[in-house]
């Protein structure tokens, strides 16, 4: 399912490089920007400063693409984001098919290989897959009938692929993590979760 949404940034619209706390980044095990945010031009810098602070700090820089449309705009931008900064890439299939400027999801991925260790691409009703150099690794959806709203869906998956990252489990038990709070999120209309998702997890995910 598609979402259909009207983008406010708020205070966002103006992110500046100045609002990057050096002291912050350092202290945080991931960066995660977000590919809404990237258009203005003291935006653009703000993230490169963001990145440079974690990578100076042995921390590392995730990437939401966000939406086909944000990289159709910033297409080359992106591009360089992706090969220069990013450790973590996060997209759904469409985004990562137009990044890569192919319709067929392969040959997206032979590129993406190549430009970045780690990536985790969202496919609807196909699931999700976690790639990196030399593993393609396939969660599938949970059922869910009926889709009421998909808003929301890819912020609560990165969410709950995080929490796993950053809690020692593996990288198929981080996107099992994802699948099981996009699907909450899914189920309703709004793009907060309604349950705390600590209890829609099994034991073995906590």
């Amino acid at each position: 399912g598609q979402r259909t949404m009207n983008t406010y940034l708020g205070a966002g619209a103006v992110l500046a490089p100045a609002d990057i706390s050096k002291e912050a980044v350092h202290s945080a095990e991931w960066v995660f920007l977000e590919g809404y945010l990237y258009d203005k031009d003291d935006a653009k810098e703000a993230f490169r400063v963001a990145a440079q602070y974690a990578h100076e700090a042995g921390r590392k820089v995730a990437l939401t693409l966000s939406d086909s449309f944000c990289v159709q705009r910033h297409h080359a931008d992106f591009l360089a984001l992706v090969e220069d900064e990013v450790d973590l890439l996060f997209a759904n299939e469409h985004e990562l098919q137009v990044l890569y400027g192919t319709e067929n999801f392969e040959q997206a991925v032979g590129k993406l290989r190549e430009n970045c260790p780690l990536a985790v691409v969202t496919r609807s009703k196909r699931g999700s897959a976690v790639i990196t150099a030399d593993e393609f690794i396939e969660v599938p959806a949970l059922p869910v009938d009926p889709i009421i709203d998909a808003t929301g869906a890819g912020d609560l998956y990165a969410a709950g692929f995080f929490y796993g990252l950053t809690h020692g489990k593996t990288l198929e038990q981080s996107a099992e993590i994802g699948t099981i709070c996009a699907a909450e999120v899914i189920m309703h209309i709004g793009p907060r979760p309604l349950v705390p998702l600590a209890s829609l997890l099994p034991p073995d995910l906590r």
